[in-house]
């Protein structure tokens, strides 16, 4: 077993060096660079940031825009989605990070059954892009934390059978969308489809009904919770964590896993 934590941000171009051999020394062994507002580096930048990353055992994955809906009735906006999720791709590529993630989009009028089709036609159109530019990364879209978004747990397992992508686990979301903690069930089926590399994302989290509201910090009562259950099934993981303060969360959980995990 072996679960790398870190956190969703690195700092801009020149704090991101600093970062990495930072994170390193304190057990980080992950980080998610986002750029859910706008692509903030160039190819060169993600060169140099993705060989700092190699040289600590920092292992990079990328979040695509926030501004993303595949599911949208204006043709238009779905092609800027693709545009956008490819520009990542790009990034990611020359950062040497192995996994794109990114929130498919909102159901709006459309039933599940036509929402996944649309999906998974985009996913197809865009791993077509990567092969012929011969990105090496794998796209991996997220959980929502909310019942209107495309994106239970059940819908990327079948898109991820059926398209061969790879998923981003939120647990915080899913907790969110379903209105409950359910890590049993979620790591039941995890077993099922014989996954034993994840990439997942936590945090704690506030919610209504409609589901997702904000992140909040992440209790260590949370932490052990969760990662019991990764021992339990013995899963190998990049964990990634989205609260307020993602970096002191990140050591926290890294220092709970040493305790779960220490030999007697």
């Amino acid at each position: 077993m072996k679960i790398r934590f870190g956190p969703a941000g690195i700092g801009g171009f020149k704090e991101a060096i600093k970062n990495l051999e930072y994170f390193s020394k304190q057990g980080i062994k992950a980080a998610e660079i986002p750029f859910t507002y706008h692509v903030w580096m160039n190819n060169e930048q993600a060169r140099i940031i993705g060989e700092k990353a190699k040289k600590f055992d920092v292992s990079l994955s990328v979040h695509a825009h926030y501004w993303i809906n595949l599911l949208s009735k204006e043709k238009r906006k779905q092609e800027a989605s693709i545009d956008r999720i490819l520009q990542c791709c790009e990034r990611a590529n020359y950062l040497k990070a192995k996994y794109v993630v990114f929130h498919c989009g909102f159901y709006e009028n459309k039933t599940e059954e036509e929402a996944y089709e649309i999906v998974k036609e985009k996913i197809i159109e865009m791993q077509e892009t990567i092969t012929q530019k011969s990105w090496q990364l794998v796209l991996a879209p997220e959980t929502t934390g909310k019942i209107t978004q495309f994106g239970s747990l059940q819908e990327l397992l079948k898109l991820m059978k059926e398209t061969k992508c790879f998923l981003t686990i939120d647990f915080s979301h899913i907790e969110a969308r379903e209105g409950r903690k359910n890590y049993e069930e979620i790591f039941k089926k995890i077993k099922e489809e014989k996954l034993k590399n994840l990439h997942c994302h936590f945090s704690g989290i506030e919610y209504t009904s409609k589901g997702e509201k904000r992140h909040t910090t992440t209790k260590e009562k949370d932490w052990r919770e969760l990662l019991l259950m990764f021992k339990k099934y013995k899963l190998n993981a990049s964990i990634i964590n989205e609260s307020p303060t993602p970096l002191e969360d990140s050591i926290k959980g890294i220092k709970i896993w040493k305790n779960l995990t220490k030999k007697k």
